[in-house]
C-alpha cells in the first residue's frame, strides 16, 4: 500500500542544451553525432529532430522526411512547459527541414531571450557545399538571412554557406573575413569559417577562419582524405560543448578542430563509411597533440 505523505515531490530533469538538427536512424549526421559529443562533455541534452531519415542522401535509398510543424512547434513548447529550460545554458541548432521550422524556432527563441538574454544561441547554417552545391530549401537561405542568423551568439558556416548567406566572394582569406564581418549584426559575437577558401590550402591542409568584430584567426589544421558526413556537426557541438565548460571562443576552436582530426583519422583507420567518434578530451589547457593532429594559427587585428 502506498503512502502519499512520503512522496517525495519530483523535480524536472533539467538541461545543459537543447539541439536542434537532422537525425537519422542509420548513420553518424545531426544529433547522432552532437548528443553524444555533448554529453561526453558532461552536459544534459535534449534532442529536438528537424527530420528522421533512414540515412543520409548520398546512400541508394532514402526514407523520411521533415517533421510535420505541430509535431515541430510542440516539441519547443512542451520543454518549456515541462520546466525543463531553468538551467538551460545553449541552444544548438543544425540541418532544419523547412523555412516553417526556422520561423517557429526563431519565435520560440525569442520568447527565451526575452526571460534569459544572456541565452547562448549557435547556429550552424547547414545549407551545402562546394562539392555538392545547395542542398536545402533554396528559401532557407533567404530565411537565415532576413531574421534568424541575428538571434545567435556565434554562427559555423562552412566557406560555401557563408558564399550562399553574404553573396560575397569567399576566394581567400581577406574576403573570408569581410564576407564573415557582415554577419556580425544584432547578437552575433562571432563566425566560425569551417573549409575556408579551399584554393589557398598548402597540400594536406585545411583552414578555419574565426572572426569575431575586433580580430580575425585562422586555424590550420590536416585535412584528411576522407569525406564521411557529419565532420561539420562534429565541430559545432565540439565547440558549444567547450565553451560551456569554460574554454574562450580560440581554445574551443581549436579543441574542435582536433577533435574532428581524431575523428576522421579514427574513421579512416577502420574503413567505416560513417564518422567514428573518439573519445572527448575534456582538459582546456596542456593538451598535448600528436602530430597528425596538431593545428597552428595566426591572429590579425581588424580594423573598421
Amino acid at each position: 500500500m502506498n503512502d502519499d505523505s512520503c512522496v517525495m515531490p519530483s523535480r524536472p530533469l533539467l538541461l545543459d542544451v537543447v539541439s536542434v538538427q537532422s537525425q537519422v536512424v542509420y548513420g553518424r549526421v545531426g544529433n547522432n553525432v552532437a548528443v553524444p559529443t555533448l554529453e561526453a562533455l558532461s552536459l544534459s541534452v535534449a534532442p529536438v529532430p528537424t527530420v528522421v531519415f533512414s540515412n543520409t542522401p548520398h546512400y541508394p535509398t532514402m526514407q523520411g522526411g521533415a517533421l510535420p510543424l505541430e509535431w515541430f512547434d510542440g516539441y519547443l513548447q512542451d520543454l518549456s512547459a515541462r520546466g525543463a529550460l531553468h538551467a538551460l545554458r545553449a541552444i544548438l541548432i543544425g540541418y532544419l527541414g523547412n523555412p516553417g521550422q526556422a520561423d517557429l524556432l526563431a519565435s520560440w527563441m525569442r520568447a527565451l531571450l526575452k526571460e534569459r538574454p544572456d541565452m547562448r544561441i549557435i547556429i550552424d547554417p547547414v545549407m551545402g557545399d562546394h562539392d555538392h552545391g545547395l542542398y536545402v530549401d533554396p528559401c532557407l537561405v533567404d530565411t537565415y538571412r532576413r531574421h534568424f542568423l541575428s538571434l545567435s551568439e556565434g554562427l559555423t558556416p562552412n566557406g560555401f554557406e557563408l558564399a550562399q548567406l553574404t553573396g560575397l566572394p569567399v576566394d581567400d582569406i581577406e574576403n573570408v573575413v569581410a564576407a564573415a564581418r557582415t554577419l556580425l549584426t544584432g547578437r552575433v559575437q562571432w563566425v566560425a569559417v569551417t573549409s575556408a577558401a579551399p584554393d589557398t590550402w598548402a597540400r594536406d591542409e585545411m583552414q578555419l577562419v574565426l572572426v569575431t568584430r575586433i580580430q580575425a584567426e585562422v586555424i590550420v589544421h590536416p585535412r584528411i582524405d576522407i569525406t564521411p558526413k557529419g565532420t561539420g556537426d562534429l565541430f559545432c557541438a565540439t565547440l558549444t560543448g567547450y565553451l560551456l565548460n569554460g574554454a574562450n571562443l580560440s581554445e574551443a576552436a581549436v579543441h574542435a578542430c582536433r577533435h574532428v582530426v581524431r575523428a576522421l583519422r579514427h574513421t579512416k583507420q577502420a574503413r567505416c563509411a560513417e564518422l567514428l567518434l573518439p573519445p572527448v578530451t575534456e582538459r582546456h589547457s596542456g593538451f598535448v597533440a600528436t602530430a597528425h593532429e596538431r593545428v597552428s594559427k595566426f591572429t590579425y587585428r581588424i580594423f573598421p
